[in-house]
């Protein structure tokens, strides 16, 4: 079954949610395959992908900036390094959302990567 309004143009503030709804998607997708993650319900997986988003246009291009050659080093993959900073910083702050390790906050960056990047090709 296809969705019907999904061939008509959304607006910015339309695609701006629909966008935090595939992430908070693919939030709760890598807390089901991924044993070191854990989110309380969907609602503070939204709340989570909303954090992230200011998150990542804050610090997450500061620190881009600064690892600039190490991404280019790395032809991009130290990214997944900065994605798993940024998840782990919302972890502190966010009750219901709890990261036990750095490697399970990497590998959450990648299947977040991998999600949605799937997710915005089928309905964006």
């Amino acid at each position: 079954m296809e969705l019907l309004f999904m061939d008509v143009q959304l607006g910015s503030l339309g695609t701006l949610l629909v966008k935090m709804l595939l992430n908070a998607l693919a939030l709760m997708v890598g807390a089901y395959f991924l044993k070191g993650v854990h989110i309380q319900d969907f609602t503070r997986a939204l709340i989570i992908a909303i954090i992230v988003a200011l998150l990542n246009s804050t610090l997450g291009s500061f620190f881009d900036f600064l690892t600039t050659p190490l991404r280019f080093l790395t032809l991009g993959l130290f990214s997944f390094v900065v994605d798993a900073v940024i998840l782990l910083i919302a972890a502190h702050f966010m009750k219901g959302f709890k990261i036990d390790s750095f490697v399970s906050a990497f590998f959450l960056a990648i299947v977040l990567a991998i999600t949605n990047g799937v997710l915005h090709w089928m309905f964006l």
